[in-house]
């Protein structure tokens, strides 16, 4: 190399450095090939403009809602109220107005997330709404409500959210089957990750059979931060904020197995796309840790990270990653064999998670109609 190519070399090289440094994290982890999806929708979030520019400025390609988010949502703002008058003088109320709410926001993220969908021929650009959580352990009502949601909101790039549950697992089938695409929700370890891969495939291969086409989209959705708040306080100080990172790790690793299999090769060649992981409750607990914790600790290509506004805005506020993800599971073995020795049993915590999410999922539900009939009642009375 002479002098002057040397020197364009180290210019090039210096330029590049440059441009990555004033990068956002967020961008960065875009490139790695993850997606960053929000967790969170409001009625304030679409009318602002404020979703328009995290998808144009911070990298979002996709969005999740639950119970919990819209009981919020609709709680604590007022930009609901003219609507839910309109639907009262229609004869609506309950979960039905409820969902008449739900799926105009849904429709609305669905439509600014459509360039995205169209772009990467349905990779990403996706949004998520959930059945009612009282079907969570109820798998033909569970269906039927699929079908249903998916039909009312008609548009290409909404997943409908069912609950990874014993009894869910037979609903995700059957809609994977009648084409429906499904955000699976409620896992929390690689044993539950594997059932609903195993589900999905299931649904994939008699699609197959059928003489189908087998491209139906599915994401699995791993909980993530709960595992630490679980053990907090019960474990040795070392061991903190440790747990949820090393589940990760372990269904990571689970996870790039199964794309590696004879058995997801030959869906693959017959024209299914992968059912990809996705990092959910992301949002750091813990007051002493650091607020992108999981985010920096769970990038990997391939994923998907939804993660609340307040962990996005860090998010780009800061300008580095670590590490990605390695995909044998790094050294996930030996940090759950530190707790096991602390008295954590990973299988019996990851069923009590799954069941208190669910739980909690009901308890949002019930505030969330509460709510809404309190608002009509006020609404009423003001008319």
């Amino acid at each position: 190399m002479n002098v002057v190519s040397g020197r364009t070399a180290s210019l090039r090289n210096a330029i590049q450095n440059e441009t990555i440094q004033k990068m956002k994290a967020t961008e960065l982890l875009h490139n790695l090939g993850q997606s960053l999806w929000l967790d969170n929708i409001t009625r304030d979030l679409l009318n602002s403009g404020t979703l328009k520019r995290y998808i144009d400025e911070l990298s979002v390609t996709g969005l999740t809602s639950n119970p919990t988010i819209f009981d919020h949502a609709i709680k604590n703002s007022t930009a609901y109220d003219a609507v839910i008058r309109d639907k009262l003088e229609q004869g609506k109320s309950g979960e039905a107005l409820f969902f008449q709410l739900a799926l105009e926001d849904i429709i609305r993220a669905a439509d600014l997330f459509r360039p995205t969908f169209d772009k990467t021929n349905g990779v990403d650009g996706w949004v998520s709404l959930e059945v009612s959580p009282l079907l969570a352990y109820d798998a033909t009502s569970t269906l039927a409500a699929a079908r249903e949601l998916r039909a009312r909101a008609a548009r290409p790039n909404v997943f409908i959210k069912i609950p990874g549950t014993k009894e869910g697992l037979s609903a995700i089938e059957e809609a994977i089957f009648a084409g429906i695409p499904v955000n699976v929700t409620l896992l929390f370890s690689r044993e539950h990750y594997v059932a609903a891969a195993d589900a999905f495939l299931r649904g994939i291969e008699r699609r197959i059979a059928a003489g189908l086409k087998p491209d139906v989209a599915s994401v699995a959705s791993v909980f993530v931060s709960r595992w630490d708040t679980a053990v907090s306080g019960k474990v040795p100080a070392p061991l903190n904020n440790q747990l949820g990172i090393a589940v990760a790790n372990r269904t990571y690793a689970a996870y790039r197995e199964l794309l590696c299999s004879p058995r997801w090769q030959r869906a693959y060649n017959a024209g299914a796309r992968p059912q990809r992981l996705l990092w959910a409750s992301t949002g750091t607990k813990d007051p002493k840790a650091p607020d992108v914790l999981y985010v920096k600790a769970l990038a990997a290509p391939f994923t998907v990270n939804t993660m609340p506004e307040a962990t996005l805005n860090a998010l780009a506020d800061h300008g580095e990653l670590g590490s990605i993800m390695a995909a044998d599971g790094g050294n996930c073995e030996a940090v759950l064999g530190q707790f096991a020795q602390a008295g954590v049993k990973v299988e019996i915590l990851a069923a009590q998670l799954q069941n208190e999410g669910a739980k909690s999922f009901v308890k949002s539900w019930n505030e969330l109609l509460a709510v809404i009939a309190s608002k009509s009642e006020a609404l009423q009375q003001a008319a």
